[in-house]
């Protein structure tokens, strides 16, 4: 561990040793993933072949990023802690929505959990690597922290009350 820094694309990556450089590699890998299969998921037919199919992999690209985020929070533990929380939140989130989806079939609480688990999936990479990007870096500390949950708690209420009037208020909430 020689405890320099390494240079991705203007972001410093701690060198903390070979395990932990893999783990940041599928971490990215994982994390890109779970952005544009999320997008995908949210803006395609609900309850379609796109929808669930790209909602699995976000499922599973959750799972991964909370693995890695695990490996490399042991590593540099106390430093990351808080990355773990935003990771159990994640994957907490992700896995009530998909559970409540498949057991229940609330639209309202599918919609909610996998907007937090989205929202919190992109607190934790701005939190993380915000100070290092060009404009996010101007930005204080606690608004790379309030953003997404800014942008994101009207973005989630808006699909919710439009799912719901889709259905009507008598029909069930359905995927």
């Amino acid at each position: 561990m020689s405890g320099l820094d390494v240079d991705v694309f203007g972001i410093p990556i701690p060198d903390e040793g070979p395990v932990f450089l893999v783990a940041v590699g599928v971490h990215i890998i994982a994390g890109l993933t779970c952005v544009v299969s999320g997008i995908v998921a949210m803006v395609s037919r609900k309850g379609g072949r796109i929808h669930m199919a790209f909602g699995r992999v976000y499922v599973g690209g959750i799972a991964v990023v909370f693995a890695t985020m695990a490996v490399m929070a042991v590593i540099r533990w106390p430093l990351d802690n808080h990355l773990a929380v935003m990771g159990l939140i994640a994957l907490g989130a992700t896995g009530l929505g998909f559970l409540n989806r498949r057991r229940h079939g609330s639209d309202t609480w599918h919609i909610l959990a996998m907007g937090v688990s989205y929202v919190a999936l992109l607190t934790a990479f701005y939190v993380d690597n915000g100070p290092a990007l060009p404009v996010w870096s101007l930005l204080p500390t606690w608004v790379l922290w309030v953003l997404p949950t800014v942008v994101g708690a009207p973005l989630i209420a808006w699909a919710i009350g439009r799912r719901r009037s889709k259905r009507g208020p008598a029909e069930p909430l359905t995927h």
